[in-house]
């Protein structure tokens, strides 16, 4: 089981976090400082796993973000690579060769996908196809809601 997601940058700002365990939040925040100390400190060609505590980290580097995960310590660490790797692949054609910049200013997206990936700290749906119509499903949705709410602020209510 997946207990926690971080997303950090290359200097060590967390871009996007999201637990699926119920964790103290002091403990979490020296989680998510150790951790990511660990991984910062790690050289490119060392193995991408890691012991912390009970758990084992998982982590990968795409451009100037490290996706980390920790995982219980009977998980399979070449599946949760998978998983990142699931993650980073819908991000890219969501957004469109992702960077840094469309998660930190449409964070929203990145948790609603991460949402229709995984569930209480498991992958449930890995058809790359099946997250991206549900979440542009949901752009579309938003988008009619906001055009007609617009319309009825500026007293111009039509119908649509």
């Amino acid at each position: 089981m997946i207990n926690y997601i971080l997303l950090v940058s290359r200097q060590g700002k967390v871009r996007l976090q999201k637990w699926y365990t119920t964790t103290a939040p002091k403990v979490k925040a020296k989680i998510v400082k150790d951790v990511t100390q660990l991984v910062l400190a790690r050289r490119t060609r060392m193995c991408n796993f890691l012991e912390y505590k009970d758990t084992k980290v998982v982590y990968r580097r795409y451009a100037s973000l490290f996706f980390v995960t920790g995982i219980t310590s009977s998980d399979n660490e070449l599946v949760t690579l998978e998983i990142i790797h699931r993650y980073v692949e819908v991000l890219d054609r969501y957004f469109g060769n992702v960077c840094e910049l469309d998660l930190i200013f449409n964070f929203q997206k990145a948790y609603a996908i991460l949402d229709e990936l995984i569930i209480s700290g498991e992958l449930q749906e890995s058809s790359k196809k099946s997250v991206l119509r549900v979440v542009t499903q949901s752009d579309t949705v938003r988008n009619r809601k906001t055009r007609r709410t617009r319309w009825h602020v500026w007293g111009l209510a039509v119908a649509l």
